[in-house]
C-alpha cells in the first residue's frame, strides 16, 4: 500500500518533532479531530506493511514513536548529507524522482536491492514506486525494462530520454535536496559544474544575451549528464534536426566552445545541445534585429499585436520595446514547439479573472505566429505570451477590466453568427467581443462580461438585448440609443457635435477638423452607408443561386446523403473540391447550428477545406430529411465561402427570408425551380 500526500506530511512531522502534539497538526493542517484520527490509522496501517510498529497517542495528543521506527524513517541514503534527520519521510513524488535519477545515471546493473538500498523501504514499496514512475514515464514514451541480465533500465528512444532528463532537472533545481540527490547518484563533482558554469558564462558574452537565473542553474547539469549518457554509450539516434538550420547560428559556435577539448561528441550531440540553446529562455538580449535564423518572425509578433489590439479595444505604447521582449521569448519558443520540447505539465487555471479573458483575446490573436511555426501553439506557451502583453499594459495603466465585454448568442450556425458579430462590432466598435456563442455554449460560459446581444431571451442577470441578425437602419439607432442609456446614462441625441469639437480642441491639435466631424458623427449616429461601405463589392442570393445549382428531389436516405446530393453542383463546377463535402458530413457533430429556420438549413465548412471560389447550390426536397430528431429539413442550401465578405450580403438576404414566415413557407413548398428562383430573386431586390 502507499500513503497519500496528507499521511507523508503528518508522519513527517511526527518524526521530525517528538514534542509535536494532535492539537497542533489539527490546526496546521486544518483537521478534525475525527479526519486526523483516520490519518494515523492509515499511517499505522502502512507502518505494519512495513514491519514497523504502530503510533500511539495519549490523552493528552503526544505520540508514541519507537526509535526503530525513527530509525528507519530517518535512514540516510548513500551520502549522509543527503537527507537530514528533520527532513525524515520522503514522499511519493521524492522518491520517485530519486528512483528516475537513478535509472537515468545508472553506471551499474540496478537490481530491486539497489533501490531498497539507497532509498531505506521494503520491496512492497519500491514496486508501488516504481509503477508510479512508469505512469511519469508514459508522458515521455518511455517505459522501464528489467531483464536477470541487465536489471532495470529505461527503455524508448534516446531524444525522449533526454526530455526526461531535462524535465526533471529543471525540478530539482527548486529543491536543494533533489539537487544533492543529483549530485551523489550522478557522481557530479562540484570542479565539473562550477568550470561549465563558466563556460556558459562566455557563452553569454558572445551570444549578447543572459540566461534566467533558473536555466543558468539547470544547463551545467543537463550538459554534464549528456556527456555521461554518451560516455556511457547511450548516444542520440540520427532525429530531424535540419543541420543547415542550426549550423550557421551563433548557437551551435557556441556548443562548439562548450565541448572544446572533449572528444568524441557525436554531431547530432553538438545539434542537440545548440536546440538546447536556442530553446532557453533569456533574460535580455542585445538590440532588435530580424532574426536570420527565423525569418519573417518580426512581422508575425507585429501583426499579432495589431489583431490583438483590434480585439482588445486598446492601443500598446512602445511597441519596438514590447517587439524585442515578445522576440526574446518567442525564438526559443520557436524551436520548443518545432522539436517539440515544449513542458509537459500544462498550468491550471495560472490566472486572476482579468486575465483569463486577456488570455482567450490572446490566443484568438495567435494566426501570424502559427502560420509562420506551421503548428498550433501549445496552451503553455500561449500564457507566457499572455503574461508578456498583460504586464506590457499594466504597466501603461491599460486595463480590459474597465472596457465593456460582451459576447453574442446566436443558434443559428457559424455563417450566420459571423455576420451577427460583424454587425454588432461596427455598431459598438468600444466594446470588447469575446464570443459569438450557440445556446448551449452560452449556457456552460466561463468567461466574465458585462452584456449580451442574443436572437432569444436567455435566463441571465447580466444586461441582455434581445436582436436580430440583420437590423435595418432603424433598428440599428434604437439598439445603439438603448445600450448608450444602460451604460453610460446618455443617449447618442443628446450629444451637440459641435460642442465635442470644442472640448476636444481644448486638449489637443486638431489637423483636419472636418474629418474628424464626420468620423464623430458616423459613431454616434451610425448610418446604413457607414456600415455597409463595401456592399457593392458583395454579391447578392440571386447572384449564386442561381438555377443550375438548384435541385428537387422526391427523398433521400439520410442526412449524409442530402449534403452529397446538395453539394454535387458545386464539386460538379469547380466550385469547391471533393473533400469539401466530407467535411461537410464530418461538421454535423461540431456545428449543429446550422438551421436558420424551420425546414431551411445552411451548412458549410472552413474554406481551407476545399473552397475554390465562393458559391452556393440548393437541394429542395418534397419529404423532409432529418438533421435532428426533432427538425427535419426540406430545402439545403450549401455554402462555400472564400473569404469573409463576398456572400455576406447573400446571406443577409437569405436570413430575411427565413424570418418571413409566408415566404419562406412558399419557399420550401416551391412546386418548380422557377417559383424558387423568383422568390429569390424578390429577396435579392429588396436591399431594406
Amino acid at each position: 500500500m502507499a500513503l497519500n500526500d496528507r499521511s507523508q506530511k503528518i508522519l513527517n512531522e511526527i518524526i521530525s518533532n517528538r514534542q509535536i502534539t494532535s492539537g497542533v497538526i489539527e490546526k496546521k493542517y486544518e483537521l478534525s479531530r475525527r479526519q486526523l484520527g483516520y490519518t494515523i490509522q492509515k499511517i499505522n496501517e502502512w507502518l505494519g506493511s512495513e514491519d514497523l510498529p504502530e503510533i500511539e497517542r495519549t490523552r493528552q495528543g503526544h505520540f508514541i514513536v519507537e526509535q526503530s521506527v525513527f530509525s528507519k524513517l530517518s535512514r540516510q541514503p548513500a551520502d549522509a548529507s543527503v537527507v537530514t534527520q528533520e527532513q525524515g519521510f520522503l514522499t511519493e513524488e521524492q522518491r520517485s524522482h530519486y528512483l528516475l535519477f537513478m535509472l537515468l545515471a545508472n553506471k551499474e546493473e540496478l537490481s530491486l536491492f539497489h533501490f531498497q538500498s539507497e532509498l531505506g523501504y521494503s520491496k512492497n514499496t519500491i514496486l508501488n514506486d516504481l509503477k508510479r514512475v512508469q505512469e511519469r514515464l508514459n508522458e515521455f514514451n518511455l517505459d522501464i525494462y528489467y531483464s536477470r541480465r541487465e536489471g532495470y533500465l529505461l527503455q524508448g528512444k534516446e531524444l525522449n530520454i533526454r526530455k526526461l532528463l531535462i524535465h526533471l532537472v529543471d525540478l530539482a533545481k527548486h529543491s536543494n535536496q533533489e539537487t544533492m540527490w543529483l549530485e551523489d547518484v550522478a557522481n557530479i563533482d562540484k570542479d565539473e559544474i562550477e568550470d561549465l558554469q563558466k563556460r556558459i558564462e562566455k557563452v553569454e558574452q558572445r551570444l549578447g544575451i543572459r540566461f534566467t537565473d533558473e536555466k543558468m542553474l539547470a544547463m551545467p547539469y543537463i550538459f554534464l549528464l549528456v556527456l555521461k549518457r554518451i560516455a556511457s554509450g547511450s548516444v542520440l539516434e540520427p532525429f530531424p534536426i535540419e543541420y543547415e538550420e542550426l549550423s550557421d547560428t551563433k548557437e551551435y559556435q557556441a556548443t562548439e566552445y562548450i565541448f572544446q577539448n572533449m572528444d568524441n561528441v557525436p554531431k547530432q550531440e553538438r545539434l542537440f545541445i545548440t536546440l538546447h540553446l536556442l530553446a532557453a529562455n533569456v533574460h535580455w538580449s542585445d538590440l532588435l534585429t530580424e532574426d536570420d535564423s527565423i525569418p519573417d518572425l518580426i512581422p508575425a509578433l507585429s501583426n499579432m499585436l495589431r489583431s490583438f489590439e483590434k480585439s482588445a479595444c486598446i492601443y500598446l505604447q512602445e511597441r519596438e520595446l514590447l517587439l524585442k521582449k515578445l522576440v526574446q521569448h518567442t525564438k526559443p519558443a520557436y524551436y520548443r514547439i518545432r522539436y517539440q520540447l515544449t513542458e509537459m505539465e500544462t498550468v491550471q487555471n495560472p490566472f486572476s479573472k482579468e486575465y483569463r479573458e486577456l488570455h482567450h483575446l490572446v490566443k484568438r490573436s495567435l494566426g501570424p505566429l502559427e502560420e509562420l511555426f506551421g503548428k498550433e501553439i501549445p496552451e503553455t506557451e500561449a500564457i507566457y505570451l499572455t503574461m508578456l502583453i498583460g504586464s506590457w499594459m499594466t504597466r501603461q495603466g491599460e486595463s480590459i477590466d474597465k472596457k465593456i465585454k460582451a459576447i453574442v448568442v446566436c443558434p443559428q450556425g457559424v455563417s450566420v453568427s459571423r455576420l451577427m458579430l460583424k454587425e454588432l462590432k461596427e455598431l459598438f466598435p468600444e466594446f470588447i467581443f469575446l464570443d459569438s456563442l450557440s445556446v448551449r455554449q452560452f449556457n456552460s460560459y466561463e468567461l466574465s462580461y458585462d452584456l449580451i446581444f442574443s436572437q432569444t431571451s436567455l435566463a441571465t442577470e447580466k444586461l441582455l438585448y434581445v436582436t436580430k441578425a440583420f437590423l435595418s437602419r432603424e433598428e440599428k439607432y434604437r439598439l445603439k440609443q438603448q445600450v448608450m442609456q444602460d451604460i453610460h446614462g446618455y443617449k447618442p441625441t443628446t450629444i451637440n457635435i459641435d460642442h465635442l469639437m470644442d472640448m476636444i480642441s481644448g486638449y489637443a491639435t486638431v489637423e483636419n477638423e472636418n474629418d474628424l466631424r464626420k468620423a464623430l458623427h458616423g459613431y454616434f449616429f451610425p448610418t446604413e452607408s457607414n456600415t455597409y461601405a463595401d456592399e457593392a463589392l458583395q454579391d447578392s442570393l440571386s447572384t449564386f443561386l442561381t438555377k443550375g445549382v438548384m435541385q428537387q428531389l422526391d427523398a433521400v436516405e439520410d442526412w449524409d446523403e442530402a449534403l452529397r446530393q446538395a453539394s454535387k453542383p458545386l464539386v460538379d463546377q469547380g466550385i469547391v473540391e471533393p473533400r469539401y463535402v466530407d467535411a461537410l458530413v464530418a461538421n454535423k457533430d461540431r456545428d449543429p447550428y446550422i438551421v436558420i429556420g424551420p425546414g431551411l438549413a445552411i451548412p458549410h465548412a472552413a474554406p481551407e477545406e476545399g473552397v475554390i471560389q465562393t458559391g452556393m447550390s440548393l437541394l429542395q426536397l418534397k419529404e423532409p430529411v432529418h438533421f435532428t430528431e426533432e427538425e427535419q429539413i426540406h430545402v439545403i442550401i450549401v455554402i462555400a465561402a472564400k473569404d469573409k465578405h463576398q456572400h455576406i450580403r447573400a446571406l443577409r438576404q437569405l436570413i430575411k427570408l427565413a424570418g418571413s414566415t409566408k415566404d419562406r413557407r412558399a419557399f420550401l413548398q416551391a412546386p418548380s425551380i422557377e417559383k424558387m428562383a423568383n422568390i429569390i430573386m424578390a429577396y435579392s431586390m429588396d436591399e431594406e
